[in-house]
Parts: structure tokens; sequence; C-alpha cells
């Protein structure tokens, strides 16, 4: 039997995005990150800069935490 996607049983629960971030972008950025979309086939902007900034962000909480050698 499947399981639904929002089951607290699969490895990701999904949360609804209730928080509203508005962030400015000069001509060239909004050019570059379109290109980007363009080129790696993103339908969705939006998803796109939450996961590349979701992955950026917790890549240097890891890189910035104390280890047992350190």
């Amino acid at each position: 039997m499947k399981q639904p996607k929002n089951s607290s049983s699969g490895k990701f629960k999904r949360q609804p995005r209730n928080h509203p971030i508005t962030v400015l972008l000069n001509d060239s950025e909004l050019r570059t990150i379109t290109r980007y979309c363009e080129r790696y086939k993103y339908s969705n902007r939006s998803d796109m800069i939450r996961q590349t900034l979701i992955r950026a962000i917790l890549k240097r909480l890891d890189k910035d935490s104390p280890t047992l050698f350190d």
C-alpha cells in the first residue's frame, strides 16, 4: 500500500511556507539567475533559490561546527 507524501514515517515532512522574504536584485543578478534557471531547466525560480540558499547555509554550518579533533 502506498503511503501519502505527507506521512510522518517518510524521510521529510512537508511543512507549509508561511514566512515570505523579499530580496531585491539588480539587472545583472536577475539575468544571471534567469540564465541559470534556463540552462539547468528549473521551472520554479523561487524553489531553486530556496534550495541553493539552504544548501549553502547548511554546508557552512556543517563546516563551522566543532569537531572532536579541533
